[in-house]
């Protein structure tokens, strides 16, 4: 028999992760930045939108088109320049800011990064509809996805963040483990 998986945060209040708050205040207020915002996310968990899309439907008795097929699916938002961005919030209120009727479903950052990665995204948007929204893209977002991917100390990565927030022409990351040394090339891992 399949068992329901357990929520990533049992007992989870919807919140917004004070840390994060904090984090995207101050750069919305112009007194932190992007990499101390990255920092922030990493260790924490975004909610992920899911909504209802009509596949099928179908005329009632009643004469009105009415719905008889429908799946969950994962919001994309399209720029103007067509590129796709996942949407994930840091809490409930967030998500009801931007549509009331989406879902939320519990994930680590790195999991929505991986997530955007995986379906072609450039970037991964927290919080679209406010109140402070903040764009995971690039360096940014390869680095958030590869947590967990490599092992080590978690304050290395969180440097490596802060970094890359500072210089987006940085392609290589390397994070030194005590038992192995790691060259990340965006996906790809060599000994």
């Amino acid at each position: 028999m399949p068992s329901i998986p357990q929520p990533l945060v049992p007992g989870d209040d919807g919140s917004a992760d004070a840390s994060v708050a904090a984090a995207l205040a101050a750069f919305a207020a112009g007194t932190g930045d992007a990499g101390a915002v990255a920092s922030a996310l990493s260790a924490t968990r975004l909610l992920v939108p899911v909504v209802a899309l009509l596949t099928e439907s179908e005329v009632g008795a009643h004469g009105l088109e009415q719905e008889k097929e429908s799946e969950m699916a994962l919001p994309v938002l399209v720029g103007a320049d067509g590129r796709k961005a996942v949407p994930a919030f840091t809490g409930a209120e967030s998500l009801r800011l931007w549509r009331g009727d989406a879902r939320p479903i519990q994930a680590s950052t790195p999991q929505v990064c991986r997530a955007a990665l995986g379906e072609d995204a450039a970037a991964v948007v927290v919080d679209v509809a406010g109140p402070v929204p903040f764009t995971i893209e690039g360096g940014m977002l390869r680095a958030l996805a590869s947590i967990g991917e490599v092992t080590g100390q978690q304050e290395g990565v969180q440097n490596l963040l802060r970094g890359l927030a500072d210089h987006a022409e940085v392609t290589v990351a390397r994070v030194r483990t005590p038992k192995r040394r790691f060259s990340r090339y965006f996906g790809r891992t060599r000994d």
